[in-house]
This record gives structure tokens, C-alpha cells and sequence, in this order.
């Protein structure tokens, strides 16, 4: 049977729905992060069957949900939120998942944030950095009235103890993040200043993640690399505990500067991988929020007046990447791996041939998702047309490239991917497509947590997964396909876009460095270590009894103010 008829019956049958795999991607951690219009997949050009009519059909507008003014809440309570996945380490530093996230933004903020309309606000800055020496001087102003949730001062040593622990802890994911720092200093209790041998554009992007979440140095100092165990940050919440592979929990930060505006006395976030089970509890009220909902249940959770979805388009993707030379794991040299897949560009051009894109988008995610052929959002000030070009669909095309490489057809191939069961319909979703293009392959399901490890190792020929997406493409771009990119799992290096990423990192002028991430990505489809496939839709499911629950352009949910409804 070819993926066409595959997918038309399936569609016929209810045995492939939006929803069915849709979650599959949700539920691998790496939901999307901005608000991308309905047209998103305009510029994918017809051959990859750009899916923008149809998103707009089935997703519907952007929303982002309401703050609650005191008036509407009620002091006290405790809420649940429903994760998809379990989050990894609860390190700023240390951590990779979008979970952990999501608890980060509850008790650890930054210097910086993103609004609604993906625009960087200061937090626990109370400006924008000031830009001297032709870029290689930032000058950041910082808070110096407040305390951690250990009732230690927060100022600008503690910024710059926590920024010189993101360059320098082993380990660290942030430190490629945040570009060439060469010395930090506290000028006085207010001031940053941070000295790069060279500029760096993304600096404050950067800042509104992980590597602007400011740690408590007393604590960080105690604990070490066990940080995670019990951190220790800014935030309306504080860490109380942690059961492995079930929850987490929260408790009201009574040192936290605006403890007054905090509702909740308490915040769990338990660990629900089945989106199914998700929907259930959110129904019945066990849960309050829950996040990646499945494109198969939103329609009817729509209909039910107790419930609020929030959604927008996300600026990241989900994909397949290959392991083309990560033999001593992430952020070690490049080695060569003797295989196939690793060796020949052909076999990895002949996946992308193999697959239809928007097939997938139209029939599996019923048009939630859109194509993706780029790490770039086509609603970012950064993406231009050659940007967006797509790969055709053209299984004849990956057999002839297959034959090239001298290969045997079927060639077998190993995918991981995470094991819950809306991963695994995806997974065999892909399967189907490329067994038209001559490819065997073979799915492995592992736990969420063993994913993220046997990706770090370079244990892997293939594996799919995605990244939640940040408003400066150079975070969606160098630290997967940058030689030493904390995030390149591929073990991929070439000079060319290595120059090309420099050089984008250091301009400051738009068109530029759109120009340059054009380059990039027309040399990342001749090399094809990662493979984008779409972007898909950030879902979540909020109870009405609760107000305040919010979720920006980033994808993170919001509910640090929220509070029981009146």
C-alpha cells in the first residue's frame, strides 16, 4: 500500500486522526513557543503542500488567556497541572526539556521575558541592556531589592555568579547560549556588565530562558552539581519535593517580592504522559491545567463550558535528526561513524525526499500543525522565502538517491522515539511514508528521560524529536548544527555554516543575518543532519474554576498569579 492510500484510508477508518499522532510530538517535551498566524505554511511552497488554509480552518485563532485581577480570585488553594512528560533536571544550567520549563517559570525567574506578542521585557532586569564598544560591551541593570527563596539578597554579584556558573559548570547547556563572554563583573549592587571578545546579537534572547534564570549562589555553592535536587531561585513558588517519575511540587515563596499578588498556597505538577488520560483527568476536574493536549480531543474539549483551550502556532519544530559524528557525546569532536546514514549525505537527502510533509500535517494532525522545512518560523522577523524552501515529497527521487549510494533497498534504519503511545503512532506514521522512498524503519521506543540520555551519548542512528523554538533563530540554529553546540546531538561540523553562524551572531543588521540563516539552511538541506518536518500547535486545556493561567508567544504555561476563581 503506498502512504497515500495508507493515509486515506486511515483517514476513512478513524485509524490515523489529527489528534491520534498529533500528540505524538506534543508528548515528546518540545512543544512550540510563538504565536505563528494561520499562514504558516504559505511559504513552504506548493511542492511540500503547504498546509496554511487548513490550519486556520481547524485551529482557530490565537489564545494566549487573561491575567486575573485580585477581584476575580479567591487566597489560597492549591493547584494541579497535568505534564506530558516528566521534566529533567531542575538545574537552569543543567536543564534540556521543555518541562522543566514550565516549573522554572513558577519559582526561577530571569533577567529577561517574553510578552504576548514576543516582544523581550525586562523581570528581574528593570531595563533593556545597553550596547557599547561596538557591540562587545552589555551593560544590564538589575534589581537589587528583593530576595532569593532562601532569603538571601538578590544583586548583581548574584548575576554574575550565576552567569559565570552557566560558562564554566561542567556540563552547562547554557554555555554556548550565551556567545563569547570573556569577563562578567558587578559594577555595584545594579549593574552588569558583561565584556565579549567579539558582538553577539542574541544575547538578551538568551536571556529570557534558562540562561537568565539567576540561582542563589549561597545555594549553588552548597549543592553543586546536585543543585537540582534543591534549587534555590527568584520566583512566586519555592521547591518543596520531587517523586521521580510522578510529581512535583511547589509551595507560595513568602520571600518573593511580589507575594502578595500570589494566589496559590500550593502548585503539584504530576506526570501524565497519556494525552488521553490528560484530557480525562482535566474533565473531571482532577487536574486544573493540562498541557499538550491531543488535536484528537481539543474539538470536543471545546465544547465543554467548564474547560478553556489556549493555543498558539509554536516558532520551534519537530523532526528526525541523524547521528552523523556523535561518538563521545554531546559537545565533544566530531568522530566518524561507519555506518551508511552517517557517511552519505545521499541516504539522508533520500529520508527527506521520503517523506510527504503535508501529508502528515493534513491527514495526521488534521491541520493543527503546519509544514516545516527550517528552524526559522515563517512569522519571524528573520524568515525570508529562500528561508522557508522545502524539500519536495518525491519517493522516486529517495530510491534513485538510494541507488546512488550503492545501498541495498529496503536500507534498514533505527529510530528511537519516546515510548507513550501517541509518539508511537507518529513514529509508524513516518515508518509507512519512507517505506515507499526504500527505507526499513525500525522503531525503538524509550523512556522520555532515556531519550534525552541516549541522544546525549550519540547512542543512535536516528531518533525524533524537536525543540520548543526562542524568539532569535540563533538559539533554534547554533546549538544543534554549531560545531560544539551544547544541543548537537548529531555530532554534525561543517566550516561553512560554522563561518555563516558566526557571522549572524555577530551582525547587527536584520537583513544580514536573514541572508545569512538562508545560507545556512540551503547548506542543512544538502546535508541533512536534522531534518524539520513541522510545527506544531501549543494546546492547553485550563479549567474554567481557575483564572489566570497564561501561555505566551514561548509555549510555557503561565499560573504563577493565577488563582481559584470567585
Amino acid at each position: 500500500m503506498t502512504m497515500r492510500n495508507f493515509l486515506s484510508a486511515h483517514a476513512a477508518q478513524g485509524g490515523v486522526r489529527a489528534g491520534a499522532v498529533a500528540a505524538t510530538a506534543l508528548a515528546l517535551g518540545l512543544t512550540g513557543c510563538s504565536a505563528v498566524g494561520s499562514s504558516s505554511g504559505a511559504q513552504s511552497g506548493s511542492s511540500a503542500g503547504g498546509a496554511s488554509a487548513g490550519a486556520a480552518g481547524a485551529a482557530g485563532e490565537d489564545v494566549y488567556g487573561e491575567p486575573a485581577s485580585a477581584g476575580e480570585v479567591t487566597k489560597g488553594g492549591s493547584l494541579v497541572m497535568a505534564l506530558s512528560a516528566e521534566p529533567d533536571k531542575l538545574d537552569p544550567a543543567l536543564s534540556r526539556s521543555l518541562y522543566s520549563r514550565y516549573v522554572f517559570h513558577a519559582m526561577c525567574q530571569k533577567l529577561y521575558d517574553v510578552d504576548q506578542n514576543a516582544k523581550i521585557v525586562p523581570q528581574l532586569a528593570t531595563d533593556l541592556p545597553t550596547v557599547s564598544d561596538g557591540g562587545k560591551t552589555v551593560t544590564i541593570p538589575v534589581r537589587d531589592d528583593i530576595k532569593f527563596a532562601d532569603g538571601t539578597p538578590f544583586n548583581a554579584e548574584a548575576v554574575k555568579a550565576t552567569l559565570e556558573r552557566n560558562l564554566t559548570l561542567e556540563g552547562s547547556g547554557r554555555k554556548s547560549e550565551l556567545g563569547p563572554i570573556t569577563k562578567v563583573e558587578a559594577k555595584d549592587s545594579k549593574t552588569v556588565v558583561v565584556s565579549l571578545s567579539k558582538p553577539f546579537a542574541p544575547l538578551t534572547a538568551a536571556l529570557t530562558d534558562r540562561a537568565g534564570m539567576v540561582v542563589s549562589p549561597k545555594a549553588a555553592k552548597a549543592l553543586g552539581q546536585d543543585f537540582a535536587s534543591a534549587p534555590v531561585c527568584v520566583g512566586p513558588f519555592k521547591f518543596a519535593k520531587r517523586v521521580p517519575q510522578n510529581s512535583i511540587e511547589l509551595v507560595k515563596d513568602p520571600n518573593f517580592y511580589d507575594a502578595d499578588k500570589v494566589n496559590f498556597d500550593k502548585v503539584t505538577y504530576r506526570i501524565i504522559t497519556d494525552a488521553s488520560i490528560r484530557a480525562a483527568n482535566l474533565r473531571s476536574g482532577d487536574v486544573q491545567v493540562a498541557d499538550s493536549l491531543s488535536a484528537q480531543d481539543v474539538p470536543e474539549l471545546k465544547k465543554d463550558k467548564a474547560l478553556q483551550i489556549l493555543q498558539s502556532q509554536s516558532l520551534g519544530y519537530q523532526g528526525v535528526t541523524f547521528n552523523v559524528g556523535n561518538v563521545d557525546g554531546v559537545g565533544t569532536p566530531a568522530k566518524p561513524i561507519d555506518r551508511p546514514e552517517a557517511k552519505d549525505p545521499r541516504i539522508r537527502q533520500a529520508f527527506e525526499y521520503a517523506i510527504d510533509r503535508a501529508g502528515l500535517v493534513k491527514v495526521v494532525f488534521n491541520d493543527f500543525n503546519t509544514v516545516a522545512c527550517s528552524p526559522i518560523s515563517p512569522k519571524s522577523e528573520f524568515s525570508s522565502e529562500a528561508v522557508q524552501k522545502c524539500t519536495p515529497h518525491d519517493p522516486a527521487k529517495a530510491k534513485s538517491l538510494l541507488k546512488e549510494a550503492g545501498v541495498p533497498t529496503p536500507f534498514p534504519i533505527d529510530m528511537i522515539t519516546s515510548n507513550n503511545p501517541d509518539s508511537l503512532r507518529l513514529a509508524q506514521v513516518i515508518q509507512s511514508m519512507v517505506k515507499e522512498g526504500g527505507f526499513d524503519l525500525r522503531i525503538k521506543p524509550v523512556e522520555y528521560a532515556t531519550l534525552l540520555d541516549q541522544q546525549d551519548q550519540g547512542d543512535f542512528s536516528l531518533l525524533q524529536l524537536g525543540w520548543s523554538g526562542r524568539i532569535d533563530p540563533d538559539a533554534n540554529i547554533t546549538n544543534f548544527v554549531g560545531t560544539g553546540g551544547s544541543q548537537n546531538v548529531a555530532g554534525y561540523n561543517d566550516d561553512q555554516v560554522d563561518s555563516l553562524l558566526e557571522k549572524a551572531r555577530e551582525s547587527q543588521d536584520l537583513n544580514e543575518r536573514k541572508d545569512l540563516y538562508a545560507q545556512v539552511v540551503d547548506k542543512l538541506h544538502q546535508d541533512d543532519p536534522l531534518i524539520y518536518l513541522y510545527r506544531q500547535r501549543n494546546l492547553t486545556g485550563v479549567s474554567t474554576k481557575v483564572k489566570g493561567v497564561q501561555v505566551f508567544p514561548d509555549g510555557v504555561v503561565r499560573l504563577g498569579f493565577a488563582g481559584t476563581a470567585k
